[in-house]
């Protein structure tokens, strides 16, 4: 699908999954390291759409604090998803920028929508320090940011499931998690209920993130040829990308992340992608969203020779 060379940019700065604000500000941080022109210089023609705008925590009634700040994540996942699909239909590849893992919620169901209407599916490479797999009834925090791949599995509440008119966006031995190493307890009992592929750090550590990679494209395009990537920028280790949203020691290094990236675009089958959880208040120098730019750049083609 990489031989698609329009791409279309769409921001999302959303900050309503996660009590610490900041990233909101992660699509601008993505646009001043240079995302678009470093796009362009591989060939890509870009537009950049700009931003789906999202209400601030500040303007909003917290009504559910089992699901905090539900009605409006939902209205951005919404249009998120019509977005995609827009851009999809296109014949463009969407790349969007966030904001917190709650919109993943949104381009995923666009992504699966437009193959779904093709009588195709796709597969999900979830790049994330957390599993993201929460529901109102395991989370600990009511932090919606920290439920969007149980969601998009057809878990959780049924606002959210159901954006895009269908409730599973991807079927579970289509998905794999890269990175992982920090799981709630109650997480752990729906991934081993799903039978979702499970990449922790120590599996990278023991087998070599090279084996991990290949092994996971393999599973997630079983009977399916595109890979819906989404990336929160956590899952790198905070001594290379400090600026993010909920760092956590012991993450991939710099060429852990590159080569997963440089795997996944000769791999041929990337359609879309979520660059999320980049936090410019905690960062030094905007060093976090130009790490988030390489390996953009690095997933859609970028080669070293």
């Amino acid at each position: 699908m990489l031989k698609n060379k329009r791409i279309k940019i769409i921001g999302v700065p959303i900050d309503l999954g996660f009590g610490r604000r900041g990233v909101d500000m992660g699509p601008s941080a993505l646009r001043i390291a240079g995302i678009t022109d470093g796009l362009r210089e591989l060939g890509f023609v870009v537009e950049d759409t700009g931003d789906i705008l999202s209400p601030i925590p500040e303007l909003c009634n917290l009504e559910d604090k089992k699901m905090r700040y539900l009605p409006e994540i939902r209205e951005v996942c919404l249009k998120l998803s019509n977005s995609v699909s827009n851009v999809l239909e296109e014949g463009a590849i969407p790349l969007i920028l966030g904001g917190d893992h709650s919109l993943a919620i949104g381009s995923i169901a666009g992504v699966s929508r437009f193959f779904k209407e093709r009588g195709k599916k796709i597969g999900l490479i979830w790049f994330d320090a957390h599993p993201d797999m929460n529901t109102p009834e395991t989370t600990n925090s009511g932090n919606i940011h920290g439920m969007p791949l149980a969601t998009s599995l057809g878990f959780g509440a049924k606002v959210l499931v159901e954006i895009g008119g269908f409730d599973k966006k991807v079927d579970n031995k289509n998905v794999a998690i890269i990175g992982i190493r920090n799981i709630d307890e109650k997480e752990k009992g729906l991934i081993t209920d799903a039978g979702i592929k499970i990449y922790t750090m120590k599996d990278i550590d023991e087998k070599g993130i090279s084996k991990i990679i290949e092994d996971a494209i393999t599973s997630v395009t079983k009977d399916t040829n595109y890979i819906h990537l989404s990336f929160d920028m956590d899952v790198c280790d905070p001594s290379i990308a400090q600026g993010v949203g909920t760092p956590v020691k012991g993450g991939l290094n710099y060429r852990e992340a590159h080569l997963s990236m440089e795997k996944i675009a000769e791999s041929k089958c990337l359609v879309s992608m979520d660059m999320v959880e980049i936090n410019p208040i905690l960062d030094y120098k905007n060093s976090s969203a130009e790490l988030g730019v390489e390996l953009i750049l690095s997933a859609f083609g970028k080669r070293i020779f």
